[in-house]
């Protein structure tokens, strides 16, 4: 069982300290405050759950939509927010998230505020979805918030789904490609070489490349498998790396195809972010603040923060956006009648809800035109290795039958 190293007071103020053992953080808490201690630090020694084995924060988009819309009911229904709380860590599945949400609910019934309590758990509860909770609950609608925000989450969720499904499909294709031409290469082939060599005499050009290409694959494959390896680490070193993160994303964005799907989707979660956190009462600096974390693509995340700058020096949002290249003339002109009109956070969603549209058009066409061609592209690497292998057969049946 964890062990917890913990400091307080008791009920006349006096500082203590110790250790406790407990399966929870939140329970070794319980445990503490039963005995009259008012816990000002408590750390596990040890890792649980919620620490250890997990990659990311171990909560998946769908469980945070359904926890904040089951959440929103409850605060409407007007059941007290620890209670709610309480309730919700009991229903999860996830041991995670179950210990993230006592963890949370402890802060708050120690007196703090949802929004801080939230804030601690930065993997989960995003700067977008705590900024929004601390302006419903400063302005008392904070049901209304959740609902807005659990709209918001489970809109992000369908948008990334779409576009996950768009690209899954290439790449499983081409995953299959690699792994059919390697086991040709490496099992299939050698058997065809060494009838070959018993047979004597020249092989056709394309026979040849292919014996060629197998003896060169069989004699570095470690190399290979190593290169890839390298090849991948260092995409992934670059990309963290301030200018790497700008040239990759540049490129993602000129990309035939996918680079106009990307675009829309990153433009439909900047209005859909940047609009659900204005309408929220989040302020329109703070707002592009977070919007720009939340983009996905570091081009159209510098747009964001010049129009903040902009914003912060007296100008309007949609010239710097417009100014950038990034965003389309359509939308910073919806924008700039946003602004004049006052109703910026209503034509953001107008904008948000075309470009939905857009992606939902554009992945099922993209679905549609990949298949037979990933399927073309299949059939011909496979088909022109076994053409290949076989041509020296055909070239001896018609000496044969000469």
């Amino acid at each position: 069982m964890p062990e917890f190293r913990w400091e307080g007071t008791n009920k006349a103020g006096r500082k203590m300290s110790g250790k406790i053992s407990a399966a929870k953080k939140a329970e070794a808490e319980a445990i503490l405050t039963q005995r009259g201690v008012n816990v000002s630090k408590i750390k596990g020694k040890s890792f649980d759950i919620a620490t250890f084995g997990v990659i990311g924060s171990g909560v998946k988009d769908k469980e945070l939509s359904t926890f904040t819309r089951q959440f929103a009911v409850m605060i409407d229904a007007g059941l007290p927010l620890v209670k709610c709380l309480q309730i919700l860590a009991r229903q999860q599945e996830n041991k995670v998230f179950q210990q993230i949400i006592e963890e949370v609910s402890g802060d708050v019934e120690k007196g703090g505020t949802l929004a801080d309590a939230m804030a601690k758990h930065k993997k989960v509860f995003t700067d977008l979805y705590v900024n929004m909770v601390a302006a419903g609950e400063q302005g008392g609608i904070l049901d209304t918030i959740l609902n807005r925000l659990s709209t918001h989450l489970e809109k992000s969720t369908a948008l990334k789904s779409k576009i996950k499904s768009a690209m899954m499909y290439p790449m499983v294709v081409m995953i299959v490609v690699v792994v059919v031409v390697m086991a040709l290469l490496l099992f299939v082939i050698p058997i065809f070489q060494q009838m070959f060599d018993d047979m004597g005499g020249a092989l056709p050009a394309p026979t040849q490349f292919v014996v060629d290409l197998s003896e060169f694959v069989q004699a570095n494959i470690l190399l290979i498998l190593i290169g890839f390896a390298v090849m991948i680490t260092g995409y992934k070193m670059y990309y963290r790396t301030k200018s790497g993160e700008k040239v990759i994303d540049l490129i993602k964005l000129k990309m035939p195809i996918f680079g106009m799907l990307l675009r829309k989707m990153s433009i439909a979660r900047f209005s859909r972010t940047l609009g659900t956190l204005i309408s929220s009462g989040v302020s329109i600096l703070d707002g592009l603040s977070i919007t720009s974390k939340t983009s996905g693509n570091r081009i159209i995340a510098d747009a964001i923060m010049e129009a903040r700058t902009s914003i912060s020096g007296g100008e309007n949002i949609s010239n710097p956006l417009q100014a950038s290249g990034v965003f389309p003339g359509m939308v910073t002109q919806m924008i700039a009648v946003g602004e004049e009109t006052g109703g910026i956070d209503t034509m953001l969603m107008k904008i948000a809800d075309f470009y939905e549209e857009e992606v939902d058009t554009a992945v099922a066409g993209l679905t549609a035109t990949l298949e037979p061609i990933m399927i073309i592209v299949l059939g011909a690497i496979v088909g022109g290795i076994v053409i290949a292998m076989y041509l020296p057969i055909f070239d001896m049946i018609g000496a044969v039958g000469s």
